[in-house]
């Protein structure tokens, strides 16, 4: 027999539930192909969790990968840190079994002795972030699979400062959870089970009002209340938390798609809940044609990323990308910093390395340092983290739509994003601009730039195999021009000692001309993406030509 039909047997010959032994064997009788796929490999606890399809098998989300997850975290724990006080944090978004998976993390974490705070409803992956440094807890799991289709979930892990883990501690993590090979080796009950105890409403407080105590312009938002803002939560988590955010600092015009405001992890109306993706957007948009409003705000389902769109000079609701949203947040929340007299020595702003260099020459210009990491708001966390003692950081963002403001919490925030779009809107109207034309102010003095993101999907194994082998390819064989202009810089992030960043499957082409393209294979999905930017009025164009020239 295959490999995997052997794994596969022994789901049907184990101490599993019955029912899971049924949807086994309707599996391999109904759909071959995809009970390959659930049982050729263990599905990867990765530096950042796991995430994956919901369902039987070994690749799959589901109660006993979960279970098996959870208690190669709770060994790590309980080996490598001090003290007999042990307590993790857990929430979970809108996703179907999101709930039942933290459970499952609860209880195996309670049976092995940690002492377990669970939210009692549906929160954001930032407020888990919160809670972890509020309750002194030294971890943090979130039950998500932020804004992948409906057939997902994951399992995000943070470590005592809020963020996600790092190196070292990812990586013995992961070694820890792969040394569980069986459902048997996990404790999901035991006769000391250590507290597990609720949180709720009063976090919610903590957490809104450090928030609120981050707003730069309450004067211009008490001028200005009446702007007419459309939100969206797509059926996800931040349903209560962004309209109350808003109403705190002033905001009470705010307009609902009731359809949307339902939490449901089927996201039934919309294909996938990405507020990176037009279509996502698309009855707030409507919703904000019938009613006039200023602009529309949407998060994802565990309500760490916005997306937004504002209306144009000619009354057109326009989308901002991540990048867009990104330096005009830094830009604003810089200027109010400088009239606030808020700048000075230790102050800094962090982005990754595939967001717009946009937010690099905004920085330069108030003189205030701006790191670049690796894609993935951990590493803005652990600069955060390795800052706490002899620095402040001011705001960081990623143009996959993330962004966060202080220090309060270390992941990407939807809530803080929203709140400071909204002041900001209200501080451009004190100056009689749009949100719009506060961007096209920007460009002026900056310079126009123009950055794409192309992500080609490839599933299953032949894909994950297609996609190693595009990698392969460009280090072996990189491009030599980008529209005309000669390479002169080949980046790759495989090799720390010449890039000073953690190893990651990451190459950059630059060229003469200022244009850049990074290629980077996703590490929670089954796609690659490749990231286009140039700086002009011809900005466009040159990325439409490199798009041709490396995608086939």
């Amino acid at each position: 027999m295959k490999e995997f039909e052997k794994v596969a047997a022994s789901w049907l010959e184990g101490d599993f539930d019955q029912q899971t032994k049924m949807q086994v064997l309707q599996l391999r009788n109904e759909d071959p192909a995809g009970f390959e796929d659930a049982f050729y490999r263990n599905l990867e606890f990765g530096t950042g969790g796991l995430r994956g399809l919901m369902g039987v098998g070994t690749n799959r989300m589901n109660k006993y990968t979960v279970g098996m997850a959870t208690q190669g975290l709770a060994n790590y724990i309980k080996a490598h840190v001090v003290g007999s006080d042990l307590k993790v944090c857990i929430s979970y978004d809108s996703r179907n079994n999101s709930k039942e998976f933290a459970r499952i993390t609860a209880d195996v974490l309670a049976a092995n002795g940690i002492h377990v705070y669970i939210f009692d409803n549906i929160r954001p992956t930032p407020e888990m972030s919160y809670a972890v440094r509020l309750k002194g807890a030294v971890a943090g799991v979130m039950i998500t699979a932020s804004h992948n289709p409906k057939e997902y979930n994951g399992y995000k892990v943070s470590w005592s400062d809020g963020g996600q883990v790092t190196s070292p501690v990812d990586k013995e993590i992961v070694a820890e959870v792969a040394k569980i090979t069986d459902p048997s080796m996990v404790k999901f009950t035991s006769d000391d089970m250590a507290p597990i105890e609720p949180m709720g409403k009063e976090v919610d407080e903590r957490y809104l009002s450090d928030l609120v105590s981050l707003s730069l312009s309450p004067e211009a938002c008490k001028r200005h209340s009446d702007i007419k803002i459309v939100y969206t939560p797509l059926h996800g988590c931040g349903v209560r938390m962004v309209p109350d955010i808003l109403g705190r600092i002033g905001f009470h015009n705010i307009i609902h798609v009731p359809e949307q405001d339902i939490s449901d992890g089927n996201f039934p109306t919309v294909i996938s809940p990405n507020p990176e993706e037009p279509a996502a957007l698309k009855m707030a948009l409507e919703a904000a044609d019938r009613t006039g409003a200023d602009i529309v705000m949407g998060t994802d389902p565990d309500a760490d990323r916005m997306g937004i769109a504002v209306r144009d000079n000619d009354g057109r609701m326009v989308l901002f990308n991540g990048n867009q949203t990104a330096s005009m947040l830094t830009y604003y929340i810089l200027t109010r910093w400088k009239e606030l007299g808020k700048l000075g020595e230790g102050k800094y702003v962090v982005k990754t390395i595939v967001t717009t260099e946009l937010i690099t020459d905004i920085c330069k210009s108030f003189g205030v340092p701006v790191y670049n990491v690796l894609t993935g708001f951990k590493y803005i966390a652990e600069i955060v983290k390795r800052r706490e003692a002899d620095g402040e950081f001011i705001c960081g963002g990623e143009e996959s739509y993330g962004f966060n403001v202080g220090q309060f919490v270390r992941d990407k925030d939807a809530q803080v994003s929203c709140m400071m779009v909204a002041e900001c809107a209200a501080w451009a109207a004190d100056q009689g601009l749009t949100l719009y034309q506060l961007m096209q102010k920007i460009y002026k003095e900056y310079g126009y730039r123009k950055e794409g993101l192309v992500s080609i999907v490839r599933k299953g194994i032949s894909g994950s195999r297609e996609i190693q082998q595009m990698m392969v390819d460009l280090r072996s064989n990189p491009p030599a021009e980008l529209c005309g202009s000669p390479v002169v810089k080949v980046v790759d992030y495989l090799e720390p000692e010449k890039t000073g960043q953690p190893s990651s499957n990451v190459l950059q082409f630059f060229d003469e001309a200022g244009d850049v393209v990074s290629v980077r294979p996703s590490g929670t999905e089954p796609k690659i993406k490749f990231y286009f930017g140039a700086k002009g009025d011809d900005a466009q164009d040159r990325i439409e030509s490199m798009k041709a020239q490396l995608i086939k």
